[in-house]
C-alpha cells in the first residue's frame, strides 16, 4: 500500500515536546511542499494531543531499493519475466504490490530527518518518542484516529473534522496523489460507520458536552428556547457554545464583567440567535426569562435561591427549568431539587453521568476495535483489487509492444522477395507463442524450484481455466 505514519501523541512524548514538534498555521504549507519532493502525497495532522504525517512511499524509491535488495537468482528470475514483456519503448512491466521493506524504512528515516531539520531538533533526541506504522498497519491506526479511538477522550468526535481540515489544507497546496485520496476516501467512510454502528461516541463524557445532552432529553423545539449565563468563565463559555450549537434561539448572559460578557456574546451570535448582556445584578429580573440556566461564579455566596426560583416560576407560569450549577461552592440552593418543574443538576451529579458514560464507551470501544479491523481488511482488498487492475493494465500494453514489434518484422519481411509466407507466419507463432507463454512458464519453475505448491497448483489451474474458456 506504501503508506506510512510517522508521528508523537499524548501517550508516547510529553506536551513539552508536542509543543516543540507542533506544525500550525504557514508551518503546515511550507511542510507540505517540502515534504512533496520526497513522497507521493502527504497528510499532517497536528492538534494539541498529536502531530502525525501521513504519507505514500513514491514508486521510483521503492524500485531502487527493491533491486538493491535482491539476491542474484532472485534479479535474474525477474529480469526473464521482464524481459519476456518488454515493449519497443524498453517499458517494463513490474508490478506496483511488490513493495520493499528497505524501501520503506528508507523513506520513513528520511521523513524522521525532514522532521528533526523543519523543527530544529536532534533527530536522536526526538527519535526515542516518535511512533511509526506502515502499510495496513498505518491504514489501521489512521482509522483508529479518525474513529476517535486513539483519543485522550474515548470516542470523542472533534478529531474527525481536524483531520478535514488537515486534508482540506494538502488539497490547497495540491500535494494529494489519487492513491492517497482514494485511501482518505476510505478512512472518512470507515470512520463513520464506526460511530454509526457502535456506541464508542453515544454517551457525554465531558461537562459541558453532558450539560447539553440534558438539555436535548428535557427540551425539545430548542429554537424557542433561552439560555441563562450566569457568569462568562472558561467552563461556562463551553457549556453555553455546546448548547448553543443545539439551536437555541436566545442567549442571555449575566456577568460582573461586561467586557468579558460581550466577548463570549460575539462568540455565540449568530442569524438565527439573540444575544443579550445583562449586569448581575438584574439577575432576578431575567431569570423568569430563561428556560435554561448554566451558572459557574466561583462565587462564595449563592446566587440564585429558592424564592428567586419560586418567584421566577410564578412569572414563568410554571413552565420547566432546567438548572445546572458547575461552580464549587455552588451558586444556586441546592433546595431548589425539591421544587416541581426545575430540574437542577450539579457538578457531582454531572461527573457521576459522565462516569457512567466512559464505562460505556470503554464497552463500545470492543466492538469498535473489532469493526476497525473488519474494515482494513475489506478496504485492503478493494485497494489490491484497485491496484491489480492497473498492473494488468500495464502488463498487457508492454505484451501489446512486443507483438507489434514482431508483427513489424514479420511485414517487413514478407515484402522481400524470394520468401515463404507460411515460412514467415509460422517463425511469427512461434515467437508470439514464446513471448506469451514465458512469463507464466517461469513462474512455474520459480514455484516449483522453491517448493511452492500452493502457487504453483494456482498458476496451473489458472493458466487451465483460461484454455478451457476459449
Amino acid at each position: 500500500m506504501r503508506l506510512v505514519v510517522i508521528g508523537v501523541n499524548h501517550k508516547t512524548a510529553p506536551v513539552a515536546l508536542r509543543e516543540r514538534l507542533a506544525l500550525v498555521g504557514d508551518d503546515v504549507n511550507v511542510a507540505l511542499k517540502q515534504i512533496e519532493a520526497f513522497t507521493d502525497g502527504s497528510v499532517i495532522v497536528s492538534t494539541c494531543n498529536r502531530t502525525e504525517i501521513y504519507a505514500l512511499v513514491p514508486h521510483t524509491s521503492t524500485s531502487h531499493h527493491a533491486n538493491s535488495q535482491l539476491s542474484d537468482s532472485q534479479s535474474s528470475d525477474i529480469q526473464d519475466v521482464k524481459a519476456a514483456g518488454q515493449s519497443s519503448s524498453n517499458n517494463a512491466f513490474s508490478s506496483s504490490m511488490n513493495i520493499s521493506s528497505a524501501a520503506i524504512s528508507a523513506h520513513i528515516t528520511k521523513i524522521k530527518t525532514w522532521l528533526a531539520d523543519f523543527k530544529q531538533l536532534p533527530l536522536v533526541d526526538i527519535d526515542p518518542y516518535l511512533y511509526v506504522h506502515r502499510d495496513t498497519h498505518a491504514l489501521t491506526h489512521w482509522l483508529r484516529v479518525a474513529a476517535g479511538l486513539d483519543s485522550m477522550i474515548l470516542g470523542e468526535p472533534q478529531i474527525l473534522g481536524q483531520i478535514k481540515n488537515s486534508v482540506h489544507l494538502a488539497q490547497d497546496q495540491k500535494v494529494l496523489s489519487n492513491q492517497l485520496g482514494w485511501i482518505i476516501d476510505q478512512v472518512f467512510a470507515a470512520a463513520k460507520r464506526v460511530r454509526n454502528e457502535t456506541q464508542v461516541g453515544a454517551q457525554a463524557v465531558s461537562l459541558s458536552f453532558a450539560a447539553a445532552k440534558l438539555v436535548t432529553q428535557i427540551f425539545d423545539d430548542l429554537p424557542s428556547r433561552t439560555l441563562l449565563v450566569v457568569a462568562a468563565g472558561e467552563m461556562n463559555r463551553l457549556v453555553a457554545t455546546h448548547i448553543a450549537g443545539l439551536g437555541v434561539g436566545r442567549v442571555i448572559i449575566c456577568n460582573r464583567n461586561p467586557e468579558r460578557a460581550e466577548a463570549l456574546a460575539a462568540e455565540l451570535r449568530g442569524p438565527n440567535r439573540r444575544v443579550d448582556v445583562r449586569p448581575l445584578q438584574e439577575l432576578p429580573q431575567v431569570l423568569a426569562e430563561a428556560d435554561i440556566v448554566s451558572s459557574c461564579s466561583g462565587s462564595m455566596d449563592l446566587l440564585i435561591d429558592k424564592t428567586m426560583t419560586i418567584q421566577a416560576l410564578k412569572r414563568r407560569r410554571y413552565q420547566p427549568m432546567l438548572m445546572i450549577d458547575l461552580a464549587v461552592p455552588r451558586d444556586i440552593d441546592s433546595t431548589i431539587s425539591r421544587i416541581d418543574d426545575v430540574y437542577l443538576y450539579s457538578v457531582d451529579d454531572l461527573q457521576h453521568v459522565i462516569a457512567g458514560n466512559i464505562e460505556q464507551r470503554r464497552q463500545a470501544a470492543v466492538d469498535a476495535e473489532l469493526l476497525v479491523s473488519q474494515l482494513v481488511v475489506e478496504i485492503d482488498r478493494r485497494f489490491q483489487v484497485r491496484q491489480v487492475g492497473k498492473d494488468i493494465q500495464q502488463y498487457r500494453a508492454c505484451t501489446q509492444g512486443q507483438v507489434d514489434k514482431l508483427l513489424h518484422e514479420s511485414i517487413a519481411k514478407l515484402q522481400q522477395d524470394d520468401v515463404s509466407p507460411e515460412d514467415i507466419i509460422t517463425e511469427l507463432s512461434r515467437r508470439l507463442t514464446q513471448t506469451l507463454t514465458h512469463a507464466p512458464s517461469k513462474l512455474m519453475r520459480k514455484a516449483a524450484r522453491e517448493g511452492d505448491s500452493e502457487l504453483l497448483d494456482f498458476v496451473v489451474s489458472g493458466l487451465q481455466d483460461a484454455h478451457r474458456g476459449h
